[in-house]
């Protein structure tokens, strides 16, 4: 697993989540990014709205 400085974890695929409701979630993806702001609609999965956070907050 790897951890950005300001965005997802990345960690190597394939691989099978749980999410908080204990449903799996099957990724078959060689890189996965992990949500870790909780702003995804895809979560726990990155959709990249951290990305969109950021930029507001420079303007």
């Amino acid at each position: 697993m790897r951890f950005t400085s300001d965005g997802p974890a990345l960690i190597e695929g394939p691989v099978e989540l749980v999410d908080a409701d204990g449903n799996p979630l099957r990724v078959d993806r060689f890189l996965v990014a992990i949500c870790l702001c909780k702003r995804s609609r895809t979560y726990p999965l990155c959709d990249t709205s951290h990305r969109r956070r950021r930029r507001d907050a420079e303007s």
